[in-house]
């Protein structure tokens, strides 16, 4: 694909990348499950970088103490769904973006109908509730699609500390070490990429909750540490298509 087949503003892109690997990246479809800190990031990433086909996953709404930190939550936001702020942020980055949302929530039993319904050159993870998590992961095993995971990023805030890694040999992480005990009961294991933090998390920055859906606890955030999660995520991604 010649240089002058790419939009003028994918152009600095191709420079680095060449014009193989932007033809890759625009064929790719790449799906994001959970586009609240962390995957909103990641998916705004692929997007810039020409990925030409997108499908994103996400029941909320945007929240007021969403703003400290996630990509579409703004206070004129408050009330939209992730997705479809999202999704009007990113035809407007990219306008022959390919892009589908699915506002709801998915359960344990959703994720093989998810998976078989489209074909998707690589999955971003970026879950926070356990069970649909690792079984978004063992279905994504099943059937050979590439994947790659967030661990948690709530409670800490050393952007130095941040690594990729094999879950299994990831350590200091609460989310990581729930992941690898559930899926050890569900199966053989296998390499996942992830990306995770070697900090401590700060016990003070957590917080007993009962009246959120799915949680039992709340964390301290600050901006960037999610963001730079997603962008981990992206460029993981962007280098395996």
């Amino acid at each position: 694909m010649e240089p002058a087949s790419f939009p003028e503003w994918q152009r600095r892109t191709c420079l680095l990348l060449g014009d193989e690997r932007m033809g890759r990246l625009r064929r790719a479809h790449v799906l994001v499950v959970g586009t609240g800190g962390v995957g909103a990031y990641a998916a705004e990433m692929v997007c810039r970088a020409g990925v030409g086909h997108l499908t994103l996953v996400d029941a909320d709404v945007v929240q007021a103490t969403n703003i400290n930190r996630q990509l579409p939550a703004l206070h004129s936001t408050i009330g939209c769904s992730k997705v479809d702020v999202l999704a009007g942020r990113f035809r407007d980055i990219n306008p022959e973006l390919d892009i589908t949302v699915r506002a709801e929530y998915l359960t344990e039993d959703d994720m093989p109908v998810l998976l078989d319904g489209t074909h998707f050159d690589f999955i971003i993870d970026a879950i926070d509730t356990i069970a649909p998590k690792c079984r978004l992961i063992s279905e994504a095993w099943k059937r050979h699609i590439p994947i790659v995971s967030s661990m948690g990023a709530g409670a800490k805030h050393d952007l130095t500390k941040i690594r990729f890694a094999d879950l299994w040999e990831t350590y200091h992480c609460g989310l990581s070490k729930a992941v690898r005990k559930r899926l050890q009961k569900m199966g053989p294991k296998r390499r996942l990429p992830v990306v995770f933090s070697i900090e401590q998390a700060d016990p003070q920055a957590v917080l007993l909750v009962d009246n959120e859906r799915n949680k039992k606890s709340t964390v301290g955030t600050v901006s960037y540490m999610p963001a730079v999660f997603g962008c981990y995520l992206a460029q993981y991604v962007i280098e395996h298509l």
